[in-house]
């Protein structure tokens, strides 16, 4: 027994590699980084879905089709609106999915059903977003790509090309990380051959979890406590004598540089552009520096994250739900590779309860009476 299933091979997948030791991350035999610099959102969900990447023309009809899909059906919006202004926007999320599956037409082929989810994903979290604050809504723009669209909405400002890019490298980061608890969750689903809606449902409910989903707002929320580079170390060794968890830091799978918090980074160091990003980055960059030192663990992606998301405006409370918006594709991946050879997913668990109780009739045992 490996608690947590760590280290458990669980099944064959030839979605995502990840070499740990090496710390490697691979799409379908593509290292991250060349995706990171010459893909986007639109191409890695193809790339993820076909198993290739796509055919100039095959790449046109492919995005074409998912800006016709970025409009919520009215149903999940009148639902939306329905919700209370303060509501938690993962359960929000949960929600609009679910209905979604009420709405599109059940008789449409996987594929489509796929292209609807992750098409329609981010005008969701954009919609409860302007909901939240009663903001006018926006409606899809179909001459902006899936990232700027994203942006447009949240914002109300159609995003620069650098903007963009940031915004694209975050969905292309996060698009898929092989057996993590919201994709096992989806896969689990699947293989009770219960549709795709739920299988997704349930992934971003494992998503809301803190210990899965969320450590990229709290990052933020200890360099805003820690407020000085020359405070960092100090925060660190009061920590570690309390022996609490440092957030952005670690990886049950990596077991040196996080690939992904390398490229965001590189990318970090380019966009910092006023004297309170620079300080802090410069946090950052001292903790990092002295967990190395002192615990030999490195960052993870959570870690720049917030600094980037930050610097595009984005609220904190939306970094989870953006997390969801960028792996809806890896998980509709998978949930399509489970379905093409299934087997229901039914582990079983070591058992250490008693094995003998003896039944006691319930007027012959002992204890007060509760009215």
């Amino acid at each position: 027994m490996s608690k947590g299933l760590e280290d458990v091979v669980a099944g064959t997948s030839a979605i995502t590699f990840i070499d740990g030791a090496r710390g490697r991350l691979v799409y379908r035999g593509y290292d991250i980084s060349d995706l990171v610099d010459h893909s986007n959102y639109e191409e890695v969900a193809y790339l993820l879905w076909h198993e290739r990447l796509p055919k100039p023309d095959e790449f046109k009809l492919f995005t074409k089709d998912l800006v016709s899909k970025r409009k919520i059906p009215a149903g999940v919006r009148s639902s939306l609106d329905s919700l209370s202004y303060d509501c938690d926007t993962m359960d929000a999320l949960e929600m609009a999915i679910a209905a979604l599956g009420i709405y599109d037409d059940p008789h449409l082929p996987l594929d489509e059903k796929a292209a609807s989810i992750a098409s329609k994903i981010g005008s969701m979290v954009a919609y409860i977003h302007r909901h939240k604050y009663q903001l006018p809504q926006l409606e899809p723009r179909s001459d902006l790509g899936f990232a700027a669209d994203f942006l447009y909405m949240v914002t109300g400002e159609v995003p620069d090309r650098a903007s963009e890019k940031l915004m694209d490298v975050l969905f292309v980061l996060h698009a898929d990380h092989e057996l993590n608890a919201s994709t096992f969750t989806a896969r689990v689903v699947a293989s009770t051959l219960s549709d795709v809606y739920s299988s997704v449902t349930a992934a971003v409910a494992a998503l809301k979890g803190p210990l899965h989903g969320g450590a990229n707002e709290r990052v933020v929320e200890m360099v805003q406590e820690i407020g000085s580079p020359d405070r960092a170390e100090s925060y660190i060794h009061e920590r570690l004598a309390r022996k609490e968890k440092i957030m952005g830091f670690g990886h049950r799978i990596y077991k040196t540089n996080d690939p992904r918090a390398k490229i965001l980074r590189a990318y970090a160091g380019e966009i910092v552009s006023s004297d309170e990003e620079r300080k802090n980055l410069a946090i950052l960059d001292r903790l990092a520096e002295v967990m190395i030192r002192e615990k030999g663990i490195y960052p993870n992606m959570d870690f720049y994250t917030g600094f980037i998301l930050h610097h595009l405006r984005i609220p904190t409370y939306l970094f989870t739900p953006i997390f969801a918006v960028g792996r809806t594709p890896g998980w509709l991946a998978h949930v399509m590779e489970q379905y093409a050879d299934n087997r229901i997913i039914r582990p079983i668990a070591e058992y250490v309860g008693p094995k003998d109780a003896v039944y006691i009739p319930m007027e012959l045992r002992s204890g007060n009476i509760v009215a």
